[in-house]
């Protein structure tokens, strides 16, 4: 019997090497760009101030000199380009498509920039979704940047995955709320992210309480902060709470969240820097 491999066999190995082998299906970067850091912003559910959590993070990361970037991955419920207060319509170029710009020098790319009317609903299947998601990556100007938030869509279905597999994540921040029913949700979005092998940096706890304007109790308003309880159960080290605010609220909806300027995220946003 010879010691040497048939064709087939020699085939059929190499089938089975690379079933066995984890698969990359990282995309390339637009060739004129480069991204130093890349922090993804998830939750289990909608609602509960993702998109809040995203801008702040890059507001501060953009006041400490930082050259910053946020990618708008929620296809559907697009919010960041309205926080930020921009509604020029992006270009193309040779270079890729040009992102906008905040007015202190963030760079926003979005669903939003790109259709004709902001209002209109993007209905599109999810394999869609997820494919405008990779070329937000590949095909976007981003220029030099030193860290990028993307701003993932609820849950664990095609976009979080397309993210997870197909940019170069270095770890998430999750955000969720007070609720009992959110604990469960998160373990979801826990469990994706240490499946897909991605640091979890921090957690935060959004309308976590409300303090009274007038004699500075602090109410909470949707029952007691689980954020300690939940960190501790999934071994998340770095958690931040952030009231209601009727003041960020009204400045978000202005388009002036750069003019936020809050310490509640500031160990999270340690965390992320690290």
């Amino acid at each position: 019997m010879s010691d040497k491999l048939t064709k087939e066999q020699k085939e059929a190995m190499d089938r089975a090497f690379a079933k066995n082998m984890p698969q990359d299906f990282r995309k390339e970067l637009n060739e004129y760009s480069s991204v130093k850091k890349v922090i993804g912003v998830v939750s289990g559910k909608g609602g509960v101030g993702k998109s809040l959590v995203t801008s702040l993070l890059a507001v501060k990361a953009n006041s400490k000199g930082l050259k910053t970037a946020i990618m708008d991955a929620d296809i559907t419920g697009p919010s960041i380009p309205k926080a930020f207060g921009i509604h020029k319509k992006t270009y193309g170029t040779e270079m890729g498509i040009m992102p906008g710009e905040s007015a202190k020098g963030i760079k926003v790319m979005s669903i939003n920039l790109l259709v004709d009317n902001e209002e209109d609903p993007v209905i599109w299947r999810g394999p869609v979704i997820a494919g405008s998601v990779g070329q937000f990556w590949t095909d976007v100007y981003w220029g030099d940047v030193d860290v990028m938030f993307v701003d993932m869509p609820p849950g664990t279905g095609d976009v979080p995955l397309t993210v997870f597999q197909s940019i170069p994540i270095d770890g998430i921040v999750v955000v969720t709320s007070p609720q009992e029913l959110v604990e469960m949700i998160v373990g979801k979005a826990v469990k994706m992210a240490k499946m897909m092998n991605v640091p979890i940096l921090g957690i935060v706890e959004n309308m976590s309480y409300f303090e009274c304007p007038d004699c500075g109790r602090k109410h909470e308003i949707f029952g007691p902060s689980r954020v300690d309880e939940i960190a501790s159960a999934y071994g998340i080290g770095v958690t931040a709470k952030m009231p209601i605010d009727t003041s960020v609220a009204y400045l978000v909806d202005k388009g002036s969240v750069e003019d936020i300027n809050v310490d509640w995220l500031d160990a999270v946003y340690e965390g992320c820097m690290e």
